[in-house]
């Protein structure tokens, strides 16, 4: 039973330490891709999907093939240290990470499927929306990231606010609210990445 009790408590030891950690598995390199990205798909949609209002399936495959591919980068990434990494501590406060972001994503996709199914006609909301969801998941993240990350946590609040108020009408569905949006709110998350975890450490 003391031995038992013994591994429970060391396990609950490593548990707090793991969420008290930092994590730095989310890299700049990736981040910033996702940013170039998004503001790609922002010009692609004003080239080839000029009425995306009329064209909401093809507006919505779009934006979720550009969600799917970040998320894959960033994955791939974060699966490469998390097989690389010899410390299981690590490998744990990866799983954490994991865990505290995931929902905001799963969230997301929900939301989506819900309302193109059953409120289509207030589809026009969802990059406002995403973009709310999307720093939630930041700030559900914070303890294991730099501070600063609450920038971007508050940048994409405020930013999917703005677009629920300026996005309606003649403006729904343009290609600059989610490519601007994503663009530059992932552009600085990569930054404060860089510069709080990478800046003078090398490739870790």
């Amino acid at each position: 039973m003391e031995l038992r009790d013994a591994l429970m408590q060391i396990s609950e030891i490593r548990q707090q330490m793991a969420a008290t950690q930092v994590f730095r598995g989310y890299r700049a390199a990736t981040t910033a891709f996702s940013g170039l990205l998004a503001v790609c798909a922002g010009g692609a949609q004003a080239v080839w999907l000029p009425q995306p209002a009329v064209h909401v399936d093809a507006y919505l495959a779009l934006w979720g093939s550009v969600a799917v591919l970040s998320m894959a980068v960033v994955g791939v990434a974060m699966g490469v240290r998390y097989a690389r990494s010899q410390s299981e501590l690590q490998r744990e406060i990866t799983v954490a990470a994991v865990e505290q972001f995931v929902p905001c994503l799963v969230a997301g996709g929900l939301l989506t499927y819900v309302m193109r199914h059953s409120v289509y006609w207030d589809l026009w909301m969802l990059p406002g929306l995403w973009s709310i969801v999307f720093g939630l998941g930041i700030f559900a993240s914070r303890r294991l990231l730099p501070r600063a990350v609450a920038v971007s946590g508050g940048y994409y609040l405020l930013a999917g606010l703005l677009c629920l108020v300026l996005g309606q009408g003649p403006r729904s569905f343009s290609p600059w609210t989610m490519g601007l949006t994503f663009g530059v709110g992932q552009f600085l998350t990569a930054g404060i990445l860089w510069w709080t975890l990478e800046r003078g450490h090398g490739r870790e």
